[in-house]
């Protein structure tokens, strides 16, 4: 009971949901109807998603102050094999929460001397799993979702920059890369107070990075939840078709958004009737594989590499739709 209020009421903010409802009752609109019922999701999905946003903001970027890229580089240098490949993607679930802000941090790791694999174990995880996730799949999917998202999202970082390793593709890194000299800094020391004041610049600056595509994908979820017909998504992404979770994975690559954004369209979706499988499959390729940072990543690596971490990411994200799926009725 204790953890269905937490998940309900402070996770969730189902009381947010009833007040919206009251309030625009009180002033005349009938949120039973597709535009009440749409502008009070609308509503509560931007408030609920703000305020989860900056309390996870400012408390992930506080124990980011403890991991700069000198001090992780550090941590990722102790460790060799599989090992390694696991610390960088742990790693990398405290850092920024797009895939266009982990490929400096990538470049500088490569850079720096570290293994390719390491290097690109690091690049899967920090957009695809962050403690920010885990907290919003908890608040809308439940605990044990969350938990085997992040958990399976973990092992295709680790299988895949693995992988990589074991192919040997240095040469198809970049040049100025791959020739770049090396500089050690030591990491410097922050009180408290810089740390704090660090967390709060980077609420600031990543809530107006991020605050354009929450809007956006609430309302698409929105318009989904509210005018698009049940049957339509069913029929697209529901369990009768077979091919529901390639689809997802292939709509979801062009697009460009973070974990924050495609939240509320997961809820939305959800809600029709499409898959779990099908729509996480959908949120790691649009965090995982957006189009605007392999345009950027492709600046990095040659061709070859990046067609194989596409294929890489592509399979894993379409293997874990499936199987979750696969256990829908035993996580929800």
């Amino acid at each position: 009971m204790i953890w269905g209020f937490i998940q309900n009421q402070m996770l969730g903010m189902k009381w947010l949901n009833e007040l919206i409802g009251k309030i625009l009752t009180v002033v005349g609109l009938d949120v039973n109807s597709r535009l009440g019922g749409s502008i009070q999701f609308f509503i509560y999905d931007v408030l609920k998603i703000t305020v989860l946003l900056c309390f996870l903001i400012y408390v992930i970027s506080y124990i980011q102050s403890y991991f700069p890229p000198e001090r992780s580089k550090k941590i990722m240098g102790r460790f060799k094999g599989v090992s390694a490949n696991c610390i960088a993607a742990l790693l990398g679930t405290v850092t920024p929460f797009c895939s266009c802000s982990s490929i400096p941090l990538f470049i500088g790791f490569t850079s720096a001397g570290l293994p390719l694999g390491v290097t690109f174990s690091f690049l899967i995880s920090s957009p695809m799993v962050d403690l920010g996730s885990l907290i919003l799949l908890m608040s809308i999917f439940g605990t044990k979702v969350a938990v085997v998202y992040v958990v399976f999202g973990l092992v295709i970082a680790v299988v895949g920059g693995t992988f990589i390793e074991k192919m040997h593709l240095e040469n198809y890194v970049e040049d100025f890369i791959r020739n770049a000299s090396a500089v050690d800094i030591d990491s410097p020391t922050l009180t408290q107070k810089e740390r704090l004041e660090y967390a709060k610049d980077q609420v600031v600056s990543t809530f107006k990075k991020v605050f354009p595509y929450i809007l956006v994908g609430v309302g698409i979820g929105a318009l989904i939840h509210n005018w698009i017909p049940e049957v339509w998504v069913e029929s697209i992404l529901g369990s009768n078709n077979p091919f529901g979770v390639i689809l997802a994975t292939l709509i979801g690559i062009p697009m460009y958004a973070d974990i924050f954004g495609t939240i509320p369209i997961a809820e939305a979706l959800l809600a029709k009737g499409a898959q779990l499988g099908t729509i996480l499959s959908f949120m790691m390729a649009v965090t995982t594989l957006s189009l605007p940072s392999l345009i950027m990543l492709r600046k990095a690596i040659k061709p070859k590499l990046l067609g194989i971490f596409i294929a890489i990411c592509a399979i894993g994200i379409i293997v874990v739709g499936y199987v979750f799926n696969g256990l829908q009725y035993f996580l929800i």
